[in-house]
């Protein structure tokens, strides 16, 4: 098992144990967080879903950012990745209960400059009941490379949270 599928079954065995469930919302990663997490037998008593913002409306359409927050800073910035963690609980409800946990992924992965931020530059938001955190990220390499790192420092975070 890969270093990041070891990451995502100990998270998925940590939320099993403490009966959460997760919601995902990607932006840079385009998927590959929700793709990790589902790998691992045994996901679906505890993730809930993900939502792809990729294009920049999207986090205001489906998951409530700030139009004012993404006309302002861009998509690319801290309190987007909260507000989007945060947002995704709500928008991936079961039953009308929010999810436990929102996981949020936004950045830039390159090869050009977005937002006036350079490749490489992520934010990954951790919504846990009413606390939400944004960790900031500045990664190395090509495109696959950052969307890779962030996939693992988004389950990484979580579980430094859970």
């Amino acid at each position: 098992m890969s270093p990041q599928g070891a990451s995502a079954a100990r998270l998925i065995a940590e939320l099993t144990a403490r009966g959460l469930r997760i919601a995902v919302a990607e932006s840079l990663t385009g998927g590959l967080v929700a793709a990790e997490l589902t790998s691992v037998p045994g996901a679906s008593v505890v993730v809930s879903g993900g939502v792809v913002a990729y294009a920049t409306p999207v986090k205001h359409a489906l998951l409530g950012v700030s139009s004012e927050l993404l006309a302002r800073e861009g998509a690319v910035h801290a309190e987007v990745a909260r507000q989007m963690a945060d947002g995704v609980r709500f928008a991936l409800a079961l039953d009308g209960r929010p999810t436990d946990v929102g996981l949020a992924t936004t950045g830039v992965a390159g090869p050009d400059p977005q937002d006036g931020r350079s490749p490489g530059t992520v934010f990954v938001g951790v919504a846990i009941g009413g606390r939400v955190d944004a960790v900031e990220l500045e990664l190395a390499g090509g495109r696959d490379a950052i969307r890779r790192a962030t996939v693992d420092a988004a389950i990484l975070a979580v579980l430094a949270r859970i």
